[in-house]
């Protein structure tokens, strides 16, 4: 299952870890959907019912786009069907914010979707998941490898990289990428649109499983990431394919702060020593994690207020919350930007 993630960068630095390789081998930045980046809220404690960054093909917003044109989009995490008919999302009377890949097509919530073509990638720092310990649960936080600085959705770069500029080249965070299902629900009263999306969840990699027995379907590189777009080019039959348990993840525990998701801080990524009080032997990726969290701790970060997730997601954004990065790019290297999250 996955039912908590972390995206810490700003809008401008989604859409440049986001970049991709269309049909054709030319790299791509893709924009913003208008008006999305401004319901996006970076955040290291991401909850259901709360705005996540997903890329998917234009041609779902723009049906003269061409199929492997990308956009990224603000999508509410929890999809709510096109046909329900209720006047309140909450009278869902089931969860879906992840999806089975096994029952995918078993269920109508999730099969329409799917045969339209409507797969989208959920875009996160990492997630979080439990592993149970007696009476209690002991919170890990899980993602890529940080080994290098990345370009994009984790593809080696190619020889003829004459479309990319050496400043356009994203150096950061390789950000998570999640295979999903979205959908469009209108309002019976006439209101805007909701789009919103699912986790798809496959059985636990073999260095997962003595965490959870489920794992979120994540697309390692770009060739996935493009196939599985592509509903144009690559039928529905072939997309299950890429649904596999992916076992190159790397993880480490973390405080049960984030047990609670209105806590929104650093603390909530940090590396911790579930058996000892001491500081546990660090990995190369915690130690670019540490490193971003001890210069951030020294910046003029806003600490963010304990409040309802779903609440803040949906409040208008300030106009100087847009130039915030809350990046962790400075777990590659120092930065000097100053980091803020709200």
């Amino acid at each position: 299952m996955c039912g908590r993630t972390a995206c810490t960068l700003d809008p401008e630095e989604v859409s440049r870890a986001s970049r991709y390789r269309n049909r054709h081998g030319q790299r791509r930045q893709p924009r913003w959907r208008d008006g999305d980046a401004d319901k996006y809220r970076p955040s290291y404690n991401k909850s259901p019912q709360s705005f996540s960054p997903v890329l998917l093909s234009q041609r779902h917003f723009d049906k003269d786009a061409s199929v492997d044109e990308c956009v990224v989009a603000a999508m509410r995490w929890g999809l709510i069907p096109s046909w329900f008919r209720e006047d309140d999302p909450r009278k869902m009377q089931y969860s879906t914010n992840n999806c089975r890949s096994e029952s995918l097509l078993d269920k109508k919530s999730y099969k329409d979707p799917f045969l339209k073509g409507q797969r989208c990638v959920i875009l996160a720092d990492g997630f979080y998941e439990w592993r149970r310990q007696g009476k209690e649960k002991q919170p890990f936080f899980i993602y890529f490898p940080q080994s290098q600085p990345d370009s994009g959705l984790g593809e080696e770069e190619q020889p003829d990289e004459s479309d990319e500029s050496e400043t356009d080249k994203w150096t950061g965070w390789r950000l998570l990428t999640i295979a999903g299902l979205f959908d469009c629900w209108k309002p019976p009263g006439g209101e805007e649109p909701i789009y919103t999306y699912t986790v798809i969840t496959v059985d636990a990699s073999p260095n997962l499983q003595n965490i959870h027995d489920r794992m979120p379907a994540v697309l390692d590189g770009e060739a996935d990431v493009r196939r599985w777009l592509d509903f144009g080019e690559v039928k529905s039959s072939d997309a299950l394919k890429l649904l596999q348990p992916t076992n190159i993840l790397t993880f480490h525990p973390v405080s049960s702060l984030v047990n609670n998701s209105r806590n929104n801080s650093p603390e909530c990524l940090q590396p911790v020593d579930p058996q000892a009080k001491k500081e546990p032997k660090p990995t190369a990726s915690s130690k670019m994690m540490m490193s971003w969290l001890k210069d951030s701790s020294s910046s003029k970060r806003k600490e963010p207020s304990i409040c309802d997730a779903t609440t803040r997601e949906q409040q208008p954004k300030a106009k100087e919350d847009l130039k915030s990065s809350g990046t962790l790019e400075n777990w590659l290297k120092s930065a000097s930007k100053k980091a803020r999250i709200d």
